[in-house]
């Protein structure tokens, strides 16, 4: 079930902004938040009809849902930022 919290706040960027990760245009802005409610937000390449046929059985994905694709190097550089529990 989709549930929207319209009082959850972005608290912080996990990692690099784009541009000090070389994204001088703005066209290539995968990006990580952390939210005041505790969930995290991704910006991402929307790459859910070319991935969902491919997803392990055990895995599902809601209508809402989107399959989100960042960049390897967006997420090594917000490793730092992401706590352990």
């Amino acid at each position: 079930m989709r549930h929207e919290n319209l009082s959850v706040r972005i608290v912080r960027r996990l990692g690099d902004p784009p541009s000090r990760r070389g994204s001088v245009s703005g066209q290539n802005c995968p990006d990580l938040f952390e939210l005041s409610d505790g969930n995290f937000a991704v910006i991402g390449t929307d790459r859910t009809e070319e991935l969902d046929s491919l997803l392990p059985a055990d895995a599902a994905r809601a209508d809402y849902e989107r399959i989100v694709v960042i960049t390897r190097d967006t997420l090594l550089r917000a490793k730092r930022d992401i706590p352990d529990a």
